[in-house]
């Protein structure tokens, strides 16, 4: 676990990484989940990088104050699918169902996230391992393994040897915005780049795919603030 700490009040937790590149302290704030990271040279002191990071106390709650409050589900509210908001409702029996635009959770209001998330991730699965082999067949390839993480930094991967690796938040995004992504890594099998051939590949399978891009650029980080 990287090493982190905390200053003023209320307190700005800053999560601490050593690189033997860095120079110099650098901070970042993360347009996705808010979270602040202090880049600093291998040997130096974490004393003088705790002094640095006070030093800029303020410029980090202006733009803290800029980021757009996390959402927590909750029964009464919703949460996305499909790129559209359901309702949480507290259901009986032990599994989550679906029903009329309605999703029926059992248990209580501390176990909600950890159902939801574990009900998405089903759900991502399902919608992208089909999007996968469909695009792979159309493409002349197969999917070797389909893996689910919850990445901040990508939303899929292919490596050479065609295993794919999707964030299951996915599944919170519009059905079109699902299948362009399944399409984008499936073209990868193709061209292990972003060359002029490779778009070529996409837009051949999914031909609106920069409007489904589009939408990830602008409403992306917003499912990245629903805590799950």
């Amino acid at each position: 676990m990287p090493e982190s700490f905390e200053i003023g009040a209320p307190p700005i937790a800053v999560v601490l990484k050593k690189s033997a590149r860095a120079r110099r302290f650098s901070l970042r704030i993360s347009n996705v989940d808010g979270t602040v990271s202090l880049t600093m040279p291998k040997r130096a002191a974490k004393r003088d990088a705790m002094a640095f990071a006070t030093a800029q106390e303020g410029w980090m709650r202006k733009h803290l104050d800029k980021q757009p409050d996390r959402v927590i589900p909750a029964f009464g509210g919703t949460i996305l699918i499909d790129g559209m908001p359901v309702a949480l409702t507290q259901g009986q029996g032990r599994t989550v169902e679906f029903s009329e635009g309605t999703l029926l959770v059992p248990g209580t209001e501390e176990q909600l996230a950890g159902k939801l998330r574990a009900y998405l991730k089903t759900l991502a699965r399902d919608r992208l391992s089909q999007a996968s082999e469909r695009y792979a067949a159309m493409v002349g390839r197969k999917v070797s393994r389909i893996t689910l993480r919850d990445t901040r930094s990508r939303w899929g991967s292919c490596t050479s040897d065609g295993n794919l690796m999707y964030s299951w938040r996915l599944v919170m995004a519009p059905r079109g915005v699902q299948d362009y992504v399944a399409a984008h890594e499936v073209c990868h099998l193709l061209e292990m780049n972003h060359s002029a051939a490779y778009w070529a590949h996409v837009a051949a399978v999914y031909p609106d795919y920069q409007a489904q891009r589009q939408w990830l650029r602008d409403n992306g980080a917003l499912l990245h603030r629903i805590v799950l």
